[in-house]
């Protein structure tokens, strides 16, 4: 287990989403509904990714690299950034 997953929290509370610590793959992780844009591809919520981009913004002001994504069916994930030193 690296420094980092010793230091996260199991769950993250932003704007009343719920990110749960996945150490498997160092990211937070929440599931919102499935929304389309126009074009009709898939998307994430806006009030979750908006969350996300908190959380990242959250995470950095402690010190931690952070970066909001989002994959498919509802997900969006904030990858802790972890760097190799040389």
């Amino acid at each position: 287990m690296s420094k980092t997953n010793k230091t996260m929290r199991n769950y993250r509370r932003v704007n009343g989403w719920e990110f749960s610590w996945n150490e498997h793959t160092n990211q937070y992780e929440c599931r919102g509904d499935v929304c389309y844009d126009e074009e009709h591809d898939e998307v994430p919520d806006p009030n979750l990714w908006r969350a996300a981009k908190d959380l990242s913004k959250e995470l950095k002001s402690e010190g931690i690299n952070a970066q909001p994504t989002w994959s498919e069916k509802g997900w969006v994930e904030v990858d802790v950034l972890v760097t190799a030193k040389s």
